[in-house]
């Protein structure tokens, strides 16, 4: 594998699944592949999860680790073509990207979307830029429109806790109080439909994902029977990818919160959530602490979706 941007990078379902539980039970089996090699992490948003997880998956594969805050640690970087730099950005991207593939073996990128060009947002500038001039092996920390990881250790988890071959999988829009991107939903279903899942998804009118990513996955806009008989409720804010709403808040109805009431609809579901989470507006206390909640082993997993990723990109480096 050379480059992690989406699902189909990854291959077989099955046997990246396999090949992350065989990694979870001997996190240090593949120290060798990581000698004598640096990752260099790139920060151009705010991190933990991704950035602990991804730096110990490097770690239990032997590799040196360096990571750079862009926007504090680094000059700001300009990323448009054809701007007279007269301004606070003193650097260029196309300039700063090879230097620091001169630098490192493996590439890791956090980028947001910006919200100010959708079409700039969903066409991933910023990571393809990487891609193209680097010269290096390059995957996604979460990127505008995907957050291929996250997905990863998603599906692992609920592969881990499956009763049933084909669960039903239900991601619901849930209130928050500011914008946030698009990039989970977009990527847990595109995750989702490529298991072949019974997956759902329900938001209010005004908040469908682009069709893309939705794929087979039924829209239901009544939460309450969305939720019925579901094995695993995935909860996550997104903002509006229709125009002329995109990236604005268009709801922030509380009765869509995924309390204890919303759960007793389900078969027992599980709760799932990616973290960072707004309590008692996405998802009550007693949720998120209930005994059905898999929000820490889901965060656990993140570890071994970058560990996964890294050695496949290790491996193909040998080649």
């Amino acid at each position: 594998m050379r480059n992690f941007t989406n699902v189909h990078d990854i291959g077989d379902l099955r046997t990246a699944v396999a090949e992350a539980l065989e990694v979870k039970a001997n996190r240090f089996g593949y120290k060798n592949l990581g000698e004598n090699k640096t990752l260099l992490m790139l920060f151009f948003n705010s991190s933990l999860r991704t950035r602990l997880s991804t730096q110990k998956a490097a770690m239990n594969l032997g590799m040196n680790v360096m990571v750079l805050d862009v926007n504090q640690g680094a000059w700001k970087l300009e990323t448009e073509r054809g701007v007279i730099m007269d301004g606070d950005k003193p650097e260029h991207l196309l300039e700063a990207i090879p230097v620091m593939g001169c630098y490192c073996d493996v590439i890791g990128v956090r980028s947001f979307a910006r919200f100010e060009s959708k079409a700039d947002d969903y066409e991933e500038k910023i990571i393809n830029q990487f891609i193209r001039y680097s010269g290096r092996p390059v995957f996604l920390m979460e990127a505008a429109t995907r957050h291929p990881l996250q997905s990863f250790a998603d599906l692992i988890t609920i592969e881990e806790y499956k009763t049933v071959e084909r669960p039903k999988v239900v991601m619901t829009w849930a209130p928050h109080p500011k914008a946030l991107p698009q990039a989970v939903p977009n990527s847990f279903a595109e995750w989702m439909n490529a298991a072949g899942y019974d997956f759902v998804i329900t938001h209010p009118h005004g908040y469908e994902l682009a069709p893309e990513f939705v794929g087979n996955a039924k829209v239901e806009y009544d939460q309450d029977k969305a939720l019925e008989g579901a094995d695993f409720v995935y909860a996550k804010n997104w903002s509006a990818y229709m125009d002329p709403n995109y990236g604005k808040v268009i709801s922030t109805d509380r009765s869509w919160t995924v309390t204890a009431e919303k759960m007793a609809l389900t078969n027992n579901a599980y709760f799932m959530h990616c973290l960072p989470v707004r309590r008692n507006m996405i998802v009550s206390d007693d949720v998120i602490e209930g005994p059905r909640s898999l929000v820490i082993p889901e965060a656990a997993n993140r570890e071994i979706s970058a560990q996964v990723v890294l050695k496949r990109i290790l491996e193909g480096l040998q080649k």
